[in-house]
């Protein structure tokens, strides 16, 4: 059965990418990630890029619409408290209105996909309101075909990881998990940054769930940006920049981690309590 190494806290999808998610008791999960999760996004009108608060002087505004499924749409409330749903016709005219930038609402990937990812510690020193330099990325490199997520389909983190940011930094309160956007949240008696030891290895959670992790999680700008009632908070990235500074994967320089990425190897169904074991 393996190592126990703890178990499932929450469980978040975000059915539109870059925007804030919702909370799950439990979801499917398949090798396109949980049921719901990054269903659609939000392309440049011009550009053709996938709109991602990875460039947050462009889109840090994203992370002030909140996305739920509400009866088989996406329903996104604004925050003034309106809401839109992804099937209105007037929904993009509306979020291109909040955003200052031409977006189209889309469950197609465009071919070659890309997004812009300003270089993060240029914006903890110059503010999110600077020019900084950027990279632009093909998306999705270990996800299947027309999915809109960065790298991997589940991103998941440690409570263990979680403390250690916390217990680094000057915080009187724990970092909160949303800011790294999981989608599930482990708590284990292990410390410190514990997902680290896991690329290579398999997830066993529940019954049937088996993930495989690929790669740890390089960190952008997005937790430390404004998060609907969370504040700025520049440690939540100068913390790992300070203590976590490894390898994220083949190929990559030492970069800021928490967290890691996996794959789906066997498809299951995954609850708030499940079992959490490495195999």
């Amino acid at each position: 059965m393996g190592t126990m190494v703890g178990t499932v806290t929450t469980l978040w999808r975000y059915p539109v990418k870059s925007l804030l998610g919702e909370e799950v008791p439990d979801a499917t999960a398949d090798a396109r990630g949980l049921a719901g999760d990054r269903a659609l996004a939000l392309v440049h009108q011009t550009s053709g890029q996938v709109a991602s608060a990875k460039n947050p002087r462009l889109w840090r505004d994203l992370l002030k619409l909140r996305a739920e499924i509400i009866d088989g749409a996406v329903r996104i409330t604004l925050p003034s408290g309106r809401t839109v749903r992804s099937t209105d016709a007037h929904v993009d005219r509306t979020l291109s209105a909040h955003l200052g930038q031409p977006v189209t609402l889309t469950g197609t990937r465009p071919d070659g996909a890309t997004l812009e990812r300003s270089h993060p510690e240029e914006v903890l020193d110059a503010g999110t309101d600077a020019r900084v330099d950027h990279d632009t990325l093909e998306i999705g490199a270990q996800a299947p075909p027309g999915t809109f997520f960065d790298y991997a389909p589940l991103h998941l983190i440690t409570r263990a990881t979680l403390d250690r940011i916390t217990e680094l930094g000057p915080r009187a309160t724990t970092v909160e998990a949303e800011r790294y956007r999981p989608n599930i949240v482990i708590r284990t008696e292990a410390a410190g940054f514990v997902e680290n030891d896991w690329p290579g290895r398999e997830l066993r959670i529940g019954d049937d769930l088996t993930l495989r992790i690929v790669a740890r999680t390089p960190r952008c700008a997005v937790p430390t940006l404004e998060h609907g009632r969370l504040p700025r908070d520049p440690d939540a990235l100068r913390v790992p920049a300070r203590h976590n500074r490894v390898v994220p994967r083949e190929g990559m320089g030492p970069q800021p981690c928490a967290g890691v990425y996996a794959q789906v190897v066997r498809p299951g169904r995954i609850r708030q309590g499940d079992a959490v074991r490495l195999t």
